[in-house]
């Protein structure tokens, strides 16, 4: 601020002598002869004038450019930098990965346990110029992520660029992702039951209203599916992932069985996309069935999970539906038949007809008391 002040300054003292200049010129008496030097006085005036500006405005907006940082970028106090860089260098353990990416455990050296996640490189077939402008682009878009805070969100605590890749720093959560937790349930490793599963539903729904409702600008989720709702220990719901989509690409976004259709037919992304993904793992949460399933291929289910659920709630079958782990109580079936009607509204074809994040918290919220 001071530097651009600075050449303010000197850009008006310059005007000011030029003026000076100009108006002891005009004081004279112009002679015939002198004519075509005032004019070419003038035009050098002008000229300079002119370059005084464009310079000044080329170096302000140098200068208001991003610059692209090196080494670790930490929005936590309980992370220290050259820490995090040393721990980035070990033998991590692998949590997962994804088209994008990998996950990784590791310990830092004051004992604090955090998950990193190390995106897939930037092309290097592109010119240094758009590689530089790429770069810069996900920095701006991680800094405006990390501000993010919500219980129900994964904060970015730091992340580290690299030569060609960025590492993504967040909270480590013990119990791993919804798709972990749902293919122990099939395997009988895991009980969930219907008030933790509501639970799970309400936190990821509450987590797209903040980002729908209460961010500005508002924030798109992009790439809602059940490997990107990670589990804390007392299995609140965290959102993992959130606008990734838009920094990366080649990001795999057509998550089979979980993307809305006008995104396959359009490339059109709104805030009605997400909750179609909701709406996927709601049907997920109270069937416990994996939409990607063979099942779903068959012409008597029509062809997903949410027409499935469609055509036995209309023939009144909705029951049948149901995860018979969590089949109990009459009030809870009451309420599971409840959430396959917002579930299937939810899978609507037209995004119109679905509702926004901020009608569905007090929807599911009022199935049971939290």
């Amino acid at each position: 601020r001071s530097l651009k002040l600075v050449l303010f300054l000197i850009v008006c003292l310059q005007v000011e002598c030029q003026e000076r200049v100009v108006k002891h010129i005009s004081t004279q008496p112009p002679s015939p002869a002198m004519a075509p030097e005032i004019r070419n006085r003038f035009g050098r005036i002008l000229l300079s004038i002119l370059c005084g500006v464009i310079t000044v405005r080329c170096f302000v907006g140098y200068m208001n450019r991003t610059p692209i940082l090196k080494g670790p970028v930490v929005f936590s106090p309980k992370i220290d930098p050259k820490t995090l860089q040393l721990a980035l260098g070990n033998e991590n353990q692998l949590l997962g990965s994804s088209p994008n990416g990998k996950y990784y455990k590791t310990v830092l050296d004051n004992g604090l346990t955090i998950a990193v996640k190390r995106l897939e490189p930037i092309e290097d077939d592109i010119p240094e110029a758009q590689r530089k402008s790429a770069k810069r682009r996900v920095q701006q878009e991680l800094e405006m992520l990390a501000s993010l805070r919500d219980r129900n969100l994964m904060s970015l605590r730091a992340y580290v660029r690299e030569s060609d890749r960025f590492s993504l720093v967040y909270d480590y959560v013990a119990n791993g992702s919804l798709e972990d937790a749902m293919n122990r349930v099939r395997e009988m490793q895991l009980q969930l039951s219907w008030d933790v599963r509501l639970r799970i539903a309400v936190g990821i729904i509450k987590g797209l209203q903040y980002l729908h409702f209460k961010c500005m600008p508002r924030v798109f989720h992009y790439n809602l599916k059940p490997s990107n709702v990670m589990l804390d220990a007392e299995f609140e719901p965290r959102l993992a992932d959130c606008g990734l989509a838009v920094l990366i690409p080649n990001m795999n976004t057509a998550a089979s069985g979980y993307g809305a259709p006008e995104c396959f037919q359009n490339c059109r992304y709104t805030d009605k996309c997400d909750i179609f993904s909701f709406g996927v793992i709601l049907g997920v949460l109270l069937t416990g069935r994996d939409p990607t399933d063979p099942f779903f291929t068959e012409a008597a289910t029509g062809g997903s999970l949410g027409r499935w659920l469609q055509h036995l709630q209309e023939a009144g079958e909705a029951q049948e539906a149901l995860d018979k782990s969590i089949l109990g109580e009459e009030v809870e079936e009451d309420e599971m038949l409840m959430a396959v009607r917002i579930a299937v509204v939810c899978q609507s074809d037209l995004p119109s007809d679905r509702p926004s994040s901020d009608e569905l918290v007090p929807m599911l919220t009022q199935l049971h008391s939290f």
